[in-house]
C-alpha cells in the first residue's frame, strides 16, 4: 500500500468508530509510525509501505479505534513551544490551559523581584511549570504532584528539556509539604481536578476510560479541590501574590464566590480561552 492508501483506509476506520479527528489522528499516526512529520506525509503521496510498517501502523490504528488517546500512543503532546512526554496515568497537556501561562507570565514579567518563586499544584507532566520556566530562567519553580507517577514524569520532562535545574519537581499532597514555605511564594498555580463526579460519565471515551480519574474529578459539584485549596493558598503568597487556577467553562461563578468568601484576596478577575469559555481565575493576596 502507499501513504496515501493507508491514510484513507485508517480515516475510515476511525471515522467508522465514531472519531472525529480520524484524519487528524491518522496522520500523527502515521507519521509515528514511519519518523515522519505531517507535511512530509503530504510530500510523496505514492510512496510504498512495507508490510511491517503497515502492520505497526494499523496497530495503533486499532488501538486509537478502542479509545486510546492520541498522546498515549505516540508518548507526547505539544504544550505551549514545548514537547512533553506522556503516557497512560498522567493528564494530557490541554490548548485551554495555555491562557493560564499568558497570564502567569504577563504576572511575573511585572514584577520587580530579582527570582520570583513559583508553585505549581498538582504539576502532572509538568507542563505550567516547564513553560514558565523555559520563558523565564530567572524563575524559582516548585512542582508538586501527589502521584509519584506524574513527578517521575515531570522530573524527566524537565530533564529532557534541559529545565532541571529551574524547576524543583516534589511529590506530596498540599498543603502539608509546604507548611514551610508561608509568605514564600509570589505566584501559585494550577490546573486542579474541577469536573463534578456525574459529568465524569458523560466525558469522551478517550479521556473517561483512559486518564487519570484523579485528576479529573473534582466530587460532586467540582468545586472540592477549590474549597480546600482557596484558604491554604492565601498563607503561602508573598505579600500582593497571585493565585490563578484553571476551572471549568461554567465555575466562574462559583469560585470567584468561594475567593471573595475567603476574605483574603483582592482583585479578583476571569479570564475566557480562545474559545470564549470562561477558563482561568485570578487574584492578589490582600
Amino acid at each position: 500500500m502507499t501513504l496515501l492508501e493507508l491514510l484513507t483506509d485508517a480515516q475510515q476506520c476511525l471515522r467508522d468508530k465514531g472519531i472525529e479527528s480520524a484524519r487528524l489522528d491518522a496522520e500523527l499516526l502515521l507519521g509515528h509510525s514511519l519518523g515522519l512529520d505531517r507535511v512530509a506525509l503530504y510530500c510523496a503521496p505514492e510512496r510504498p509501505v512495507s508490510g511491517d510498517e503497515e502492520q505497526a501502523f494499523f496497530e495503533l490504528i486499532r488501538r486509537r479505534a478502542a479509545g486510546e488517546p492520541v498522546a498515549y500512543l505516540t508518548g507526547r503532546r505539544d504544550f505551549w513551544t514545548l514537547t512533553l512526554a506522556v503516557g497512560p496515568g498522567i493528564l494530557i497537556p490541554r490548548p485551554e490551559t495555555e491562557v493560564l501561562v499568558e497570564h502567569a507570565l504577563a504576572f511575573l514579567v511585572s514584577l520587580d523581584i530579582a527570582r520570583p518563586r513559583v508553585l505549581d499544584i498538582g504539576t502532572g507532566s509538568g507542563a505550567i511549570a516547564l513553560a514558565l520556566a523555559a520563558e523565564m530562567p530567572q524563575l524559582d519553580i516548585v512542582a508538586l504532584d501527589a502521584s509519584a507517577q506524574a513527578v517521575a514524569c515531570a522530573r524527566g520532562n524537565a530533564e529532557n528539556l534541559g529545565l532541571a535545574d529551574r524547576v524543583r519537581v516534589e511529590q506530596g499532597r498540599f498543603p502539608e509539604v509546604c507548611i514551610r514555605d508561608a509568605g514564600c511564594f509570589d505566584l501559585i498555580v494550577s490546573n486542579p481536578p474541577y469536573i463534578s463526579a456525574a459529568d465524569i460519565e458523560t466525558l469522551a471515551s478517550d479521556i473517561r476510560d483512559f486518564e487519570p480519574r484523579e485528576a479529573l474529578d473534582g466530587g460532586p459539584d467540582g468545586l472540592d479541590v477549590y474549597r480546600c485549596w482557596i484558604p491554604q493558598c492565601a498563607p503561602l503568597l508573598a505579600a500582593n501574590g497571585c493565585l490563578m487556577f484553571e476551572i471549568g467553562h461554567d465555575q466562574a461563578a462559583a469560585v470567584t464566590g468561594l475567593l471573595a468568601a475567603a476574605g483574603c484576596y483582592r482583585g479578583i478577575e476571569v479570564v475566557r480561552d480562545y474559545a470564549g469559555c470562561d477558563r482561568v481565575v485570578l487574584c492578589r493576596r490582600v
